[in-house]
């Protein structure tokens, strides 16, 4: 196993998932401060408690597994890059899959914008045909 696997992975994991933001309105890197609120205290939390974990013996890492890189409170780079990736990712997909259940998508505003406008156009002419 490569020491670099695991950031990969989380690099596909955002690359997986950010396509949701145009694909059905998943906006949440529009609003950074709201996105930073949001991520900011589970990354906080997360962070002391395995530094905790690391300093009492209850946590460590496999070297092999590991870029090597540590951060203050001697937590790997590893844990502070899945304690924001996964997060983003959940948000992402909740914000997308509720845009898609609500019909607030972009492919589905711009298919009832659509629909709308043949409406008008239709009934301006007075062979147009009327459902209902």
């Amino acid at each position: 196993m490569n020491r670099f696997e695991y950031l990969i992975l989380m690099g596909l994991c955002v690359a997986l998932t950010i396509p949701l933001q145009p694909l059905f309105g998943a906006r949440i890197c529009r609003r950074p401060r709201r996105l930073a609120r949001t991520l900011l205290p589970v990354v906080a939390v997360f962070y002391l408690w395995d530094a905790l974990a690391i300093a009492r013996g209850h946590w460590w890492f496999d070297r092999r597994y590991a870029t090597g890189v540590e951060l203050p409170l001697g937590v790997p780079i590893e844990e502070l890059v899945f304690f924001i990736v996964i997060p983003l990712c959940a948000l992402l997909t909740f914000e997308a899959v509720r845009n898609l259940l609500a019909g607030t998508t972009p492919v589905q505003l711009h298919r009832a914008r659509r629909r709308r406008a043949r409406t008008a156009h239709d009934a301006g002419h007075p062979g147009a045909r009327v459902d209902g």
